[in-house]
């Protein structure tokens, strides 16, 4: 097993070593701001369409970076894409397709098919985006949620030397202080937040913890994996928030839930927090900072009210439609100031090979691939298109059992059922909603597409579902 600690005079030695490079280099080390939002859709954002929302601080992000328009994330859920971005490894890979706790409990035997197996705890033996960092000489810091497994796989064993906020829960009980009540019969609480004060909100707190631990660091490189935990439900917003944005509503807005968008607004001002005092202080000049979410957003119900509204996407989290994998994703890089929009289809298993080629730092091949040429406008993929490979061999609201190839502007989606393989196909150019299946009329294309799906999926040793002989239908 690999082990995860460096005695302090190596650690101390790599810092040294990073620093007097830097300096032959005539560079300092780069910093690095990994900023998660938790549910957030693609089309959330002003900017992005929005009728009720206001991000001013993300929208202006959005404007002067570097903006990935056909961004997804590697999974429809949580805990898998943020697997992909700590490893650069594809969720079918690490055998990570379900949340954590999910896999923890085993699949329900209720349905058809039996979900296939998934890991619930990241493996010690994955080397993460932070293990690099840290043998780099950067202190390594998370905030926030981290959603990954139990104790024993905690962000403190898997390359950080901080960890505030980070446990294996999905979601708080409560976005205000002290952060504790019961959820699904259990106890919940969001740990290391000592001396908070009644009332006081969660994403205001970690965004405190985080602009602290960055001026802590001082002259040394840092990586910071802020990741906050809205707006995923429960929705608990601030009631001036959520007044305000209720008194603004008419009857034609398309989003159309006040707690929601509250939690939008706040999840934009603490973006907004690290990004002036990155300004403020200087560091804005050698930080990379990355803005994503873990998913599209959550078309349910919360409380009687619909969450979210992805259109013109079709579905939401869960599925693998666009609404449940397209994501907005952002990028500041020093030394590249003008705005670009990049169309290119990326995923977040490209996070971690992007920042350690960004950084200077050697890694092995990974799923994801990095898009530094993209940064810098130049070839990408040897001018060759890439398909783009999901697997959620689960059931969710929306969706049964089902895999996805995104090849060019066509989407094949392949559904597992007792019966067989079913299959849609669309074609994103002309129909990003997704409502013209194709699959009938151009059975070529889906027998070759569904052959590179399936090679790639038993390259990476996929776990599949299967059919439940033991299922009685209720009709």
């Amino acid at each position: 097993m690999k082990i995860k600690s460096f005695p302090s005079v190596i650690i101390l030695l790599c810092v040294v070593a990073s620093v007097l490079l830097a300096e032959v280099r005539g560079t300092s080390p780069l910093n690095v701001v990994l900023i998660v939002a938790d549910d957030l859709g693609a089309h959330d954002l002003k900017a992005h369409g929005s009728d009720l929302h206001e991000t001013p601080h993300l929208d202006a992000f959005a404007a002067s970076g570097i903006e990935f328009t056909n961004a997804y994330a590697a999974a429809p859920i949580c805990t898998p894409t943020r697997a992909s971005i700590m490893t650069g490894k594809n969720p079918a890979r690490l055998h990570m397709t379900i949340w954590s706790e999910h896999a923890l409990r085993g699949p329900k035997l209720d349905r058809p098919m039996i979900p296939a197996d998934s890991e619930g705890n990241l493996p010690l033996e994955e080397i993460t985006l932070a293990e690099r960092f840290q043998e780099a000489g950067h202190h390594t810091f998370h905030v926030g949620k981290w959603h990954l497994g139990e104790a024993s796989s905690f962000p403190e064993v898997h390359g950080f030397d901080v960890n505030i906020g980070g446990h294996h829960w999905g979601a708080p009980p409560t976005f205000f202080a002290p952060y504790k009540g019961e959820v699904y019969n259990e106890m919940r609480y969001v740990p290391d937040l000592h001396g908070s004060q009644e009332g006081e909100y969660l994403p205001d707190r970690l965004t405190t913890e985080a602009i602290k631990l960055m001026k802590n660091a001082g002259d040394t490189p840092f990586f910071l994996n802020l990741c906050y935990f809205i707006p995923h439900v429960p929705i608990d917003g601030k009631l001036e928030y959520v007044e305000d944005f209720a008194s603004r509503m008419g009857p034609g807005n398309r989003h159309r839930n006040a707690g929601y968008a509250a939690m939008v607004k706040s999840l934009d001002d603490g973006v907004g927090r690290v990004l002036e005092w990155l300004n403020q202080s200087g560091k804005d000049k050698n930080t990379v900072v990355i803005f994503v979410s873990d998913n599209g957003g959550y078309t349910g119900k919360w409380e009687g009210e619909t969450v979210n509204n992805n259109a013109p996407l079709r579905a939401g989290k869960g599925t693998l439609y666009e609404g449940g994998i397209r994501i907005p994703w952002f990028m500041h890089v020093p030394g590249i100031k003008d705005a670009n929009k990049v169309d290119v289809p990326v995923t977040t298993t490209d996070i971690l090979p992007t920042l350690l080629d960004l950084a200077g730092l050697d890694h092995p091949t990974f799923d994801g691939a990095s898009l530094k040429p993209l940064l810098h406008k130049k070839n990408f993929n040897n001018g060759k298109s890439r398909s783009l490979v999901f697997h959620y061999p689960h059931y969710y609201s929306g969706t049964t059992p089902v895999s996805a190839l995104r090849k060019g502007d066509l989407k094949l989606l392949q559904y597992y059922t007792p019966e067989g393989l079913r299959f849609e196909l669309y074609d994103l150019s002309e129909d990003p909603g997704e409502s013209n299946n194709l699959a009938k009329d151009r059975t070529a294309i889906v027998n070759e597409m569904r052959a590179e799906l399936n090679t790639s999926l038993w390259e990476m040793g996929a776990n599949f579902p299967r059919i439940n002989p033991d299922f009685v239908s209720k009709k």
